[in-house]
């Protein structure tokens, strides 16, 4: 009963053609909904919404169409495995019935994929239209003249506007009052008072002592000097987010339990809430960055007197948000007018240019104090960061445009602009500080010497520089989804919503189509992961086969690197196949590939395809193989390893020779050790034609027979080669177990056969040499001369 009890649910489950088409049918509804909203006046927070709803009504019609559709194929698969009907044949009923139900299924199918692409058509519609209705107001908002700050008309309007603005803040004011006073009347308010000291202690002892905590135990557990700094500048940021907003939710709580809190100002204590966490986050990020009164915990690249100097700027910024994110929530709650509302956006375009200029005239003067102090360029590029000067240059540029523009009436650009570059510069410190933050952990998680990469190494078998390139490889990837994601949220405060961000992001996620094939990141990552996979596999079974299969086998040490390396390289390509089909390429695709590349091989590749061919024939005929003494050219020495493209013979000297394979296979190749492991030993030596050549024999085969090295079988051999110029020449032979030992043995037998024929008088040598000297002819005697004529 209890098995019968769980097989029911399974049977019950709905189809995967079910499923789909529900998600299709609420996508159509939720589309619908939206396109009839539009249809309305709609704010920026309602299109927001409206535009997230589209896109999960897209999202659902693609993953619906994409289930229908593999649905399709396995009908597709059906029919095709039917055939068509043969002409004049009548078939079987029913296989008739068979092939008109398929036919029909498949019609219906067809059209709800066709269905859930034009939903998802439509869906992309809607959004491009939000997108545009929201550029629109971005782009009137900043085009709109308003009367310039110090026109009088900007005065004269808000004047006439104050009155009415004062009554509304005062009709708030009263009934807050009037809540507090009916609350105050019932009752004691001890939940406020509770929430009022919870917030202080989370916001000033516990923050605190949560740091210290943090770093202590960083200090005492956390690995390495890079991670225990990244850290800690995350652990702060998430301290000092999470405090003040845990404080002010506490408080408003409190609050609120002790009726406190009137329902026109909700609102705004919900407002309170985010302003309290979204200033707490800027002042814990930029806290976190400058690190300026603990210097060895900072990741950024700064002097302490950068840090120092700027640190009071981040605190205004912080400062700065909470007012003016509470600001635009009363002016929201009193209904404020419009005077009131562009005077609002004035002093916060102002408050932004002081802070950044301030700012800039912080960075300028650091920049003369260290050119002053006799500091090179590059110190003090290095001391504010690369390439400040350039971009300090265009943020006086972007100030002074704002500062004209606000002048000029262009108070909604001037906003937008500062507004911007304040927003820009808060998401580049903290996407700084994530990318910092993601390569210190990455590249000392996955490090050789790490408890990981020791794990992965002696448990799984990977290389230490294989789990250093991972960690490089996975901080990488990390930080490029970091960056994306930034690039992503810089129109955010904007009018794009997160929304558009989450459609940005999973657009990258769906990736490209090329030639038929989805590259996306998701693909890459199936597609490494089945390699490693596949790799690991390889891996295991070349395990199996060395230590378990090939030692139970009578093969030598050469058949089995011959099978070892065969192995190795079938089981890589079927690998790689298997990744590649992980992406959608077919055996078709890669056949097509390989004939592709065929011409390539042909002319650049063909010297490497030689040797491969070459390599496999050798492991194939096996001419040489591991351990034999060959002699290629000059050179001769042992065989080492016989790869695809080369092979490695270790010469006398313990050097490595690697020859091209092509070239043991097309030249002459002298194998020592190819048939016979044998080595022969050649003596060749003259004596006078007066000794005895009975005795020189005989004392020659007592020699060899006298060496350990040299085997009985085949016997000694000594032969007269010859007689000439007086002297009788020995050829001698023996053999011995090795090549290798013949070298060794030759020389023992020429040290006792020098000693032994010197005892038996014996001369030993070569025919000598004659010399002659001939004596030179008398030189002719000169003729007398006659006495000359007196």
């Amino acid at each position: 009963m209890l098995l019968l009890a769980l097989a029911i649910p399974a049977l019950a489950q709905p189809s995967p053609i079910d499923t789909a088409s529900r998600e299709l049918a609420g996508a159509e509804t939720d589309l619908a909904a939206v396109d009839s909203a539009l249809d309305g006046k709609v704010d920026r927070a309602g299109r927001a919404d409206l535009r997230t709803r589209a896109l999960a009504a897209q999202s659902d019609a693609r993953d619906a169409a994409d289930q229908l559709r593999g649905q399709l194929a396995l009908v597709d698969a059906r029919i095709a495995g039917l055939g068509p009907p043969a002409a004049g044949v009548t078939e079987a009923p029913d296989i008739r019935a068979e092939r008109k139900a398929l036919a029909q299924a498949r019609d219906a199918l067809d059209s709800k994929v066709k269905r859930g692409q034009l939903i998802a058509v439509e869906a992309g519609q809607l959004v491009a239209e939000i997108d545009e209705a929201q550029a629109a107001e971005i782009g009137q908002r900043i085009s709109v003249r308003s009367p310039s700050p110090v026109s009088p008309v900007f005065w004269e309007e808000l004047l006439s506007a104050m009155p009415r603005d004062a009554r509304r803040v005062a009709t708030l004011m009263r009934r807050e009052w009037s809540q507090g006073d009916v609350a105050l009347r019932a009752g004691k308010p001890w939940t406020a008072l509770l929430g009022a000291a919870l917030a202080l202690l989370l916001l000033f002892p516990v923050r605190q002592r949560l740091r210290g905590i943090g770093q202590r135990y960083l200090v005492s557990d956390a690995p390495g000097h890079r991670v225990r700094r990244s850290a800690n500048a995350m652990w702060r940021v998430l301290i000092g987010t999470a405090m003040p907003t845990a404080a002010a939710f506490v408080l408003v709580q409190g609050l609120r339990w002790a009726a406190l809190i009137a329902p026109a100002w909700s609102q705004l204590a919900d407002a309170l809430i985010g302003a309290a966490g979204f200033s707490g986050f800027t002042a814990a990020a930029g806290a976190a960055f400058l690190m300026a009164r603990q210097p060895s915990w900072r990741v950024v690249p700064l002097t302490d007197a950068v840090a120092t100097a700027l640190r009071p700027t981040v605190w205004v910024f912080a400062a700065l948000t909470f007012v003016v994110i509470l600001l635009d929530a009363f002016n929201t709650a009193i209904g404020a007018s419009p005077p009131v509302l562009l005077a609002s956006q004035v002093a916060e375009a102002i408050a932004n240019l002081l802070l950044i200029g301030g700012t800039l005239l912080v960075i300028g003067r650091l920049r003369a104090r260290a050119a002053a102090n006799g500091a090179d360029a590059q110190e003090a590029a290095t001391s504010v960061g690369v390439g400040v000067g350039a971009a300090t240059v265009a943020l006086w540029l972007v100030v002074t445009g704002a500062g004209l523009a606000l002048l000029a009436g262009y108070i909604g650009l001037a906003a937008t602009v500062l507004q911007f570059v304040l927003w820009t510069t808060l998401l580049g410190i903290c996407t700084y500080l994530l990318m910092i933050v993601i390569d210190d952990v990455a590249t000392s998680l996955f490090q050789r010497d790490s408890r990981v990469g020791t794990t992965l190494r002696h448990g799984v078998g990977v290389g230490g520089s294989a789990v250093d390139q991972f960690g490089v490889l996975l901080s990488a990837a990390l930080r490029l989804a970091i960056l994306a994601i930034a690039l992503g949220l810089m129109l955010y405060p904007f009018g794009a919503g997160f929304g558009s961000v989450l459609d940005r992001l999973s657009g990258l996620a769906r990736g490209v189509q090329i030639g038929g094939i989805a590259i996306s990141p998701g693909s890459i990552l199936r597609f490494i992961a089945v390699l490693a996979i596949g790799l690991f596999l390889v891996r295991q079974f070349m395990g199996w086969l060395d230590q378990r299969y090939l030692p139970t086998t009578d093969l030598d040490g050469s058949v089995r690197n011959s099978i070892r390396l065969v192995a190795r390289y079938v089981g890589i390509a079927l690998a790689v196949i298997w990744s590649l089909a992980s992406l959608g390429i077919g055996m078709e695709r890669i056949a097509l590939l390989l004939s592709a590349l065929s011409v390539g091989i042909g002319f650049g590749l063909q010297a490497i395809t030689s040797n491969f061919v070459s390599g496999l024939i050798l492991l194939a005929e096996r001419p040489i193989k591991i351990g034999d003494l060959i002699r290629v050219g000059t050179d001769e020495g042992d065989v080492k390893r016989i790869n695809v493209r080369s092979t490695e013979i270790e010469l006398a000297d313990h050097s490595t020779l690697i020859v091209p394979n092509s070239e043991l296979i097309t030249k002459s190749v002298l194998n020592k050790t190819l048939s016979a492991p044998l080595g022969r030993i050649q003596v060749q030596f003259t004596v006078p034609i007066e000794a005895d050549a009975d005795r020189v024999r005989e004392l020659v085969l007592e020699t060899f027979a006298a060496e350990p090295a040299i085997l009985d079988t085949p016997e000694a051999k000594a032969y007269i080669d010859g007689i000439a110029d007086g002297r009788v020449r020995f050829n001698c032979f023996a053999h011995v177990e090795s090549p290798r030992a013949a070298y060794s043995a030759r020389s023992n037998v020429l040290i006792v056969l020098l000693r032994r024929m010197r005892e038996e008088g014996i001369e030993l040598g070569t025919v000598p040499q004659k010399l002659e000297l001939v004596s030179a002819l008398p030189l002719a005697e000169p003729a007398a001369t006659e006495p000359s004529a007196p």
